[in-house]
This record gives C-alpha cells, sequence and structure tokens, in this order.
C-alpha cells in the first residue's frame, strides 16, 4: 500500500490522477476498464484526468467506465442517481462516451428483480475483463462503495440498507434526509478487491478517522475500507487534513521519496 500525503487537496487529485494514468497504462490489447466512484471525493481527480486529456497526454474515449453503486427507488431521471451524477461530473471532464459506462440498475421492484440486476453487473465486469483501477473514496464511517460495516469482505454486487450516518451525510444533495433513499446496490468489498489496482482520495478533517482506521487498524468488517490493506496494488492519496490521524506518517513519506530517500 502506498500512501501519499499532499499539502492541498489539489495536490493530492493530481497525484491520485497520476496514479490513476499509471494503472490504466499497463493494460494491453484491449479497451481500459475505469472503475467510477462518486461522491465529493474524487471530483478534483476527475478534472485533473480531464486536463490530461486537454493537454494530449489521456484519451478515455475507448475505455469503459463502471461505476460502484446506485440508490435503489430513485425515478428514472433523478438529479441524484448516480447515472446522472457521472454525466457532468466524469464523461463531461474526461471524455468518457456516455455508452461506454455502466451503473448498477437500482430500478427493481423488489429483491429479486434487483438481485438479478446486481448479478448481470458482476457479469458485465467479468466480460470486459475486469476493472484495471478503481477510483475510491471514503465513508466517515468507513464505508467503501455503499458497503457499510459489517459487509463481508468476500461479497460481490448486491442490494444493501445504508445506514442513517451515510444517509444524514448525504442529505445535503437531498432537500431532506427523508428523501434520501435506504437501500442501494453496491459493488461488494471482494469486487471492489478484483480491481487489478485502488486508487482512494480523501481530504478533509471529517475524514481523519476513517482513513486511520482502514490504514493503521485491524482488517475487519467493521471498517470496510481496511479491505484497503489487503490489495496488492493500493494508492492512497490525502491531503494533510485527512493525514492528521496516521501513527506511521514519516514512514510513508520516506517511502513517497522512493530509492533517493535517506
Amino acid at each position: 500500500m502506498e500512501v501519499l500525503v499532499s499539502p492541498t487537496p489539489a495536490e493530492a487529485a493530481r497525484r491520485a490522477a497520476a496514479a490513476v494514468l499509471d494503472g490504466l497504462s499497463r493494460v494491453e490489447g484491449r479497451d481500459p476498464v475505469l472503475g467510477l466512484a462518486t461522491g465529493s471525493s474524487p471530483i478534483g481527480l476527475y478534472r485533473e484526468l480531464g486536463r490530461a486529456v486537454d493537454e494530449g497526454a489521456a484519451d478515455f474515449s475507448r475505455a469503459h467506465g463502471i461505476a460502484l453503486d446506485e440508490y435503489v427507488g430513485l425515478p428514472p431521471g433523478h438529479p441524484e442517481g448516480y447515472r446522472q451524477v457521472l454525466l457532468p461530473e466524469v464523461c463531461d471532464f474526461i471524455g468518457l462516451p456516455p455508452g461506454r459506462r455502466a451503473v448498477p440498475d437500482g430500478s427493481g421492484a423488489d429483491l429479486a428483480a434487483l438481485t438479478e440486476a446486481a448479478n448481470d453487473y458482476e457479469r458485465r465486469i467479468s466480460d470486459l475483463g475486469g476493472v484495471d483501477v478503481q477510483v475510491l473514496g471514503i465513508g466517515a464511517n468507513g464505508h467503501l462503495g455503499f458497503n457499510e460495516p459489517g459487509s463481508a469482505m468476500a461479497s460481490r454486487t448486491r442490494v444493501k440498507r445504508l445506514s442513517a450516518r451515510t444517509r444524514r451525510d448525504n442529505a445535503r444533495f437531498f432537500t431532506d434526509v427523508s428523501d434520501v433513499p435506504t437501500h442501494c446496490v453496491t459493488q461488494g468489498l471482494g469486487t471492489i478487491l478484483d480491481a487489478r489496482r485502488l486508487v482512494l482520495v480523501a481530504t478533509g478533517d471529517a475524514k481523519a478517522d476513517a482513513v486511520a482506521a482502514a490504514l493503521e487498524g485491524p482488517l475487519t468488517a467493521s471498517v470496510p475500507a481496511s479491505v484497503l490493506q489487503w490489495h496488492a496494488d493500493t494508492v492512497v492519496c490525502l491531503d494533510e487534513a485527512a493525514a492528521a490521524g496516521l501513527r506511521n506518517r514519516q514512514y510513508y513519506d520516506d517511502a513517497a521519496d522512493g530509492l533517493g530517500g535517506s
């Protein structure tokens, strides 16, 4: 696990974008697959990827985008549905064609229909050859995607109940917390771990406790993001505020210097 701490959120976004592009550059013989997270943390990363496109350093016209999760029960076209959010936050920034993106289907009328759609989503990821680089954020309670505390480490795409804390945190995007859906369809932790590279970006002091628990605490279902420790190629990009609770900060900084460090 590589932990990169930057002085500002903007610099953290630049380093996260570089990690994404490096991971995608290793794909050979097929179209690359980029896993997409929504929320406020990755926006700066997507803007940096868009800058790379504008400068001719990246091209996503042949890439596939695979979203992490979606709410259950929002009507088609709802502005907070992740299918809609991904249009301005990703497609407009990086030039990813709308027809080459996929979002879990949360429109099923019952659990059976939602579960069938979740299984179809798993098959779609497999048919594309798997996710090459998965962009991630982290919830204040340590959730990854919408895998709330208690999620199984080997879980696959499925229906999950959102925690009260997650619904309160996401209420800022809705008129009222009562408007936030109670359930979602989310890639499982096992699905996320299948990606060849994980790139997590977190900024702000509100994420400091969750970051410290995920990176330096025990591997536990109580902190779903602790599965980052279990992945062979994880890059974590933080600003100073989000890194404030890390005990091993000096080591991370030394390791980031590479072979040229003392």
